[in-house]
Order: structure tokens, then sequence, then C-alpha cells
């Protein structure tokens, strides 16, 4: 039985309230809002822009035309870490699919979308959620999201799939399938343009049989003081790569040479974020960029976040040898994917310990 207190705890169910002003505990900390403005505003401005890459001769048997588009994804990899992808062959009609099944899911009532909760205290994360506060000051985000595995197939949890609407299992799925082709293209290219062998960074990362892919369907409802929330704060993505779609509501900040960049909409793009695991892996050549969500009191924001993800325990992630030299000593040490995630909370639990 879902308690009245847990339908509550959803930011849905707050920002539907009629609330005029945001609970302390959603309000972030006095520097950062400085930087947080109308993300309608900020899109409209001048200045760096998210790089957007061409995927179309990525494999091409023009060898010049194939070697210029591994050149501009290398260059985005290593100069900003995240990229808008076009004519990336996920069929425009799907990504569709993918958005109406999403927003069905979110337009149920809150009752409806309790039956597939989540429960982290049993250790349950797959499901529908709200940001648990896990830092030291208490802070949530304001946002509600779905989560589940999508890659391999073998090993889905089908109970946790919603089956409303009746479209969701479908296109999911054959989404998932387009994003594992899509990761291999792109990390053979990123291994080319480290000088390896273009299957490597794809063996390093767990091969056919064990790289993950993980679906985190990011929910932000209307806030009624956006100036003073986040829908997500401040990190880099733990992944190897993550892929984004959204439903064209600007929101994405990323943070660029010192100053925090909106990334634009641009139709028919999937966003693409190099992970820490890359980042890792090409020895700091390929970028994990900092970036954070904004919110706005207009419109709902949605977002499709694919996170492909080695396995936890198997691969021991380090600076690959080609990438280390006298010159370029090792940046990171020697530890597994779930290492690297505890060592990212530990650092950040720490940071906000000593900032008291």
């Amino acid at each position: 039985m879902v308690t009245t207190m847990v339908t509550q705890s959803r930011v849905e169910s707050l920002a539907s309230s009629g609330i005029q002003s945001i609970p302390k505990e959603y309000v972030r900390p006095q520097e950062e809002l400085t930087s947080i403005g109308n993300i309608f505003e900020e899109e409209k401005k001048q200045g760096p822009q998210v790089p957007t890459i061409d995927l179309e001769d990525l494999v091409s048997e023009d060898k010049e035309a194939r070697e210029r588009c591994h050149e501009a994804l290398k260059k985005a990899a290593t100069e900003w870490g995240v990229m808008h992808l076009v004519n990336h062959g996920v069929p425009e009609e799907l990504m569709d699919r993918v958005r109406v099944a999403g927003e069905g899911f979110f337009n149920q009532p809150v009752e409806e979308k309790e039956k597939y909760a989540n429960d982290h205290a049993s250790g349950n994360i797959q499901g529908y959620g709200s940001k648990l506060a896990n830092n030291a000051c208490g802070q949530l985000e304001w946002e509600d999201y779905f989560f589940h595995l999508v890659h391999p197939e073998d090993k889905r949890d089908m109970k946790i799939w919603p089956k409303n609407p009746s479209d969701y299992i479908p296109a999911t799925s054959e989404y998932s399938k387009h994003l594992r082709g899509l990761t291999t293209k792109v990390l053979s290219a990123l291994s080319l343009g480290l000088g390896l062998q273009e299957d490597r960074l794809e063996t390093e990362v767990g091969g056919k049989d064990e790289l993950l892919i993980q679906m985190k369907i990011n929910y932000y409802p209307k806030c009624p003081q956006p100036e003073l929330a986040l829908g997500v704060e401040a990190h880099t993505d733990v992944s190897a790569l993550t892929f984004i779609l959204h439903n064209m509501v600007p929101g994405l900040q990323l943070f660029y040479e010192g100053k925090w960049v909106t990334a634009k909409c641009v139709p028919n793009s999937i966003i693409m974020h190099i992970g820490d695991t890359v980042e890792i892996l090409s020895n700091g050549k390929y970028k994990s960029i900092l970036h954070r969500g904004l919110v706005n009191k207009e419109k709902v924001r949605i977002s499709w976040a694919a996170f492909c993800e080695p396995p936890k325990e198997k691969i021991i992630l380090k600076p690959l040898p080609e990438t280390v030299s006298e010159t370029e000593p090792a940046l990171y040490p020697p530890r597994t994917f779930s290492q690297h995630i505890e060592h990212k909370l530990f650092r950040k639990t720490q940071e906000l310990n000593g900032a008291k």
C-alpha cells in the first residue's frame, strides 16, 4: 500500500499544489544563485555554442569524408566533451514514439505511477522515483524520474517496464537497439582518434556482451521560483557515453571556459556527453564536462538520458598505456566502475562537509 507521504514527496505533486514559493530544501546555496537565470533568455545568448556534429559520413566509403567526420567528432570530444549529433541513424519517427510514450507515462496520475515506485532502502533503484538528498546539506532537485536498464535484453526487469502507454515497451526496446549500434560507431571513431584499434574503447568498457545501457527519463515540472532551483545540480556523468533526447524545452547547461553555456535546441538531434569512463581511458584527452539542468515556470521539460556503462566490478578503469608517456603521466588511479562512483560520492560529501 503506497502511503500518502510518498505521493506528496513527488515534485510533480508539489508543483501542481498551487504553491507560490518552493520549500527551502529545494533552494540552491547562494554561490549558485548568481548564475541561475531565465533559461529562455539564456538560450538566446550569443557566445560559445555546443558543437553540432553531422555523423552522415561516419562510416562513408569516401575516405576523406570519413576522416573529416572523425576529426570533427574528435575535436568536439577534446574541446567540449558534449555535442549535438545529427544524421545519427535513429529514425525521427522512432524518436517521436519514444517521446510520446515517455510523456504518456508521466501524464498519468501520480497514484498510477506509484505502482512502479522504486525503493532505494532495499536497493531497488529501478522504477519511478524522485531524487533523494545525497548531499550533506540535504538539498533536493526539482525533478521526478523513471529509471531502468534497457540493454542487454536478457538483463531487463520487465516487471517494472510501464504497461501504459501500450507503445512504451516496443518503442523503448527499438530505441535501445539503435543506441547500442550508435555506441559502437562513436566509440570506434573515438578509438581511432586516440591512434588505437577501432574496437579498443568498446572492448575496454565491456564489449558486445557486458556494456550496459541504463535509461533515465527526467521529468522537470514547472517551477514557481526557477531562479532558486535546479532540475539537476552540477555534475559529470560516470558513464562511457550518455545520449540525451528531449522535448525541445531548453534546460541543459555546460560549464565551458569558466562560464555556464546553455545548449540550444537542435531539431532531430541527440545530445551526446563523453562520460568519466572515456575521460579516464583517454587519460583526459577526451573531456567529461560539468553540466546541470535549469527549470522554468512556463513549460514542463522532459529528457531521456541513456547511460552507456561498463560492468561495475569486472573491468579496471585506468588510462590506456598508449595514452600515457613521460610528458603525459597517468592522471587517474586504477579503479573499478563501482569504486569510481563511490570515490565521487565520497569526495562530494567531503567537499560539502568541509564547506560548512
